[in-house]
């Protein structure tokens, strides 16, 4: 009798750990998206040609960068930064799994985006 009980806990405890694993792989999707690379503080405010200078100072100051959604302006914290090490206050296309629950992103691939006045600031893939 008592092998018996242990051997349900056993089996719960192990759906349990499978169910939150399951719950961990949908909460977070593959997504591409073009916006800039803010710093947390200005966020959206930021997110343009003219405040781009702003993001770098900050970034460089201490400030975590985000991305700021071009889109929808949403804001998105950044959970590995060295990934846009270079691109504080960049125009830049975006592979990335979003966290939508946490409102976080793991970049993993980073393009510059060309500017719209004709003359290209691509650099390519830089990460």
């Amino acid at each position: 009798m008592k092998l018996s009980k242990i051997l349900s806990v056993a089996a719960m405890a192990g759906s349990m750990v499978g169910l939150s694993a399951f719950a961990a792989d949908m909460s977070s999707k593959p997504v591409s998206a073009t916006g800039w690379i803010t710093d947390a503080k200005c966020g959206a405010k930021m997110a343009s040609a003219a405040g781009s200078a702003c993001a770098k100072k900050c970034i460089a100051g201490g400030e975590k960068p985000v991305f700021v959604d071009s889109a929808t302006q949403a804001v998105w914290a950044i959970d590995n930064p060295e990934s846009v090490a270079d691109h504080a206050g960049h125009n830049v296309k975006v592979k990335a799994t979003e966290d939508a629950s946490a409102k976080t992103m793991h970049i993993t691939k980073v393009t510059m985006v060309a500017d719209k006045s004709g003359s290209d600031s691509s650099m390519g893939s830089m990460k």
